[in-house]
């Protein structure tokens, strides 16, 4: 059994570092090991540990050492990729695992979610455009207070109202004609990628 957790330990940490090329974490390694135990536990007789090197020529550490906020999402989110590609569940949910990033790799991180959407149901809750806009459906959830107490509003948004919302998200509350443009083009940006 030892010998396939190891086996086992060396794909993950395979498919989890090619992930995070795609996810701006160039040149960075993720590298799970196991070892015995000193004795059994109730978890079994291997001790696993899960490291990471974030940037090229860096010995690999405990995750908790030496990831931020914004690496601990994008390798949460190698790891969730890697996982649902080795593994066989039909849904993949991800609630806000794209906390902490931007740019160039929000963009990245839209059309990761995109490509496993192609073999797999990916539920997403995020407040980057970047991803929003890769989406085959969109909905926009809302809160509504009263004096009966608050609610929660769901609303799919197709067309104008879509691009809108992406404009929103890009842009805050003032919708611009520029924001607008540039929500349009990504939305059909990432329709395009099929």
């Amino acid at each position: 059994l030892p010998t396939v957790r190891r086996k086992a330990a060396d794909r993950l940490s395979t498919a989890i570092t090619a992930a995070m090329q795609e996810l701006g974490m160039a040149g960075g390694r993720f590298v799970a090991t196991v070892s015995a135990a000193k004795e059994p536990r109730s978890d079994g007789m291997d001790d696993v540990e899960l490291l990471v090197a974030g940037h090229p020529g860096t010995e690999p550490k405990p995750i908790a050492k030496v990831a931020s906020g914004g690496e601990l999402s994008r390798i949460s989110l190698a790891i969730a990729i890697s996982t649902s590609e080795l593994g066989q569940a039909p849904t993949l949910i991800f609630d806000e695992i794209d906390s902490g990033i931007g740019g160039a790799v929000a963009d990245a991180v839209g059309r990761v979610m995109r490509s496993l959407g192609r073999d797999h149901q990916v539920l997403a809750v995020t407040h980057l455009a970047q991803v929003a806009a890769r989406g085959d459906t969109h909905l926009v959830v809302s809160k509504r207070r009263s004096k009966a107490g608050t609610s929660s509003h769901i609303q799919a948004v197709n067309d104008a109202s879509r691009v809108d919302e992406i404009a929103r998200m890009l842009g805050g509350e003032h919708i611009s004609s520029t924001s607008r443009a540039h929500a349009q083009e990504m939305i059909a940006g990432g329709t395009h990628e099929h």
